[in-house]
């Protein structure tokens, strides 16, 4: 079978700090990265995001939008616009600080998908956070996973964000509101509707360990900004729930809490020795 064109779409505006490691971290797996600009009147990131996305051959910025602040359901808009420019070919969906780990070669899952009829392949995050639990300041010119060398999952366990992804799709599938899950017919793919669907790719043979790199050391501030704003749309209350948790430990988590199923990965693609049990557990939610 002849290799499929695989084009990945990331919306950045808030920070710029995770873009060039991002970017870096999926060069060599798409074949073209669109990226779009979101900022918000009296704010703008487009010269610093253009300075980083003109280091990558393969990355454009595709659009440049203005909306009111932490419009997550705005966003999600975005990438299922930008997704039905090429709606039969194969998508990657990540924000900026997003780094997807895949269960098997990328060429080799969107072979099988096209064989056996699979639209869309599914994933769930693993948080990242420095060697002591801190919130660190992000180094260009150094690993991001050897900055952040812990992984697990308290995000959930905090405010109840919801830690499931939808993360390697055709261009036509629709996303909820966060890129957690698909609407196909109507219907959302959330819990048993999607266990089975024929749509996706069983998640015991194919899946996606969603690292996120939200946790650093400005991440304080944008927390507290989101929840301010008071919007349903930005899922305010969450992020306020988020905040107060978090400003209880002065912004350190405990690694030890047995709930937030921490390891020390590094930078090992493949050394969260967790993740299946993560995953059925974010499945379940």
């Amino acid at each position: 079978m002849n290799k499929k064109t695989i084009r990945l779409v990331t919306i950045t505006g808030s920070r710029t700090n995770t873009l060039r490691h991002m970017l870096q971290h999926y060069n060599a797996l798409v074949d073209e990265i669109f990226v779009v600009v979101y900022e918000w009147e009296g704010f703008s990131t487009y010269e610093s995001v253009l300075e980083i996305v003109n280091e990558f051959p393969k990355a454009k910025i595709i659009k440049k939008v203005t909306k009111e602040k932490y419009n997550w359901e705005y966003v999600t808009e975005l990438y299922n616009e930008i997704k039905n420019l090429y709606p039969k070919d194969w998508w990657i969906v990540s924000d900026d600080d997003e780094f997807h780990i895949y269960s098997n070669n990328l060429d080799e899952i969107i072979s099988d998908c096209e064989e056996f009829g699979w639209d869309m392949v599914r994933g769930g995050f693993i948080d990242r956070i420095g060697i002591d639990g801190e919130f660190v300041e992000i180094q260009k010119n150094k690993n991001i996973f050897k900055q952040f060398p812990m992984g697990g999952f308290f995000r959930y366990p905090m405010s109840g964000a919801c830690p499931n992804k939808v993360c390697i799709m055709k261009g036509y599938i629709q996303l909820t509101p966060g890129q957690h899950y698909a609407i196909i017919n109507g219907q959302t793919t959330w819990r048993w509707q999607g266990w089975n669907h024929p749509l996706i790719a069983p998640v015991d043979r194919y899946n996606v360990q969603v690292h996120h790199f939200k946790w650093d050391s400005t991440c304080s501030d944008r927390i507290r900004d989101v929840a301010s704003i008071n919007k349903d749309y930005a899922y305010s209350e969450e992020y306020r729930k988020m905040y107060k948790e978090l400003a209880k430990s002065r912004f350190v988590i405990d690694i030890n809490n047995e709930d937030y199923m921490f390891e020390n990965i590094g930078d090992s693609i493949s050394g969260y020795s967790k993740w299946n049990k993560l995953l059925n557990k974010i499945l379940s939610i």
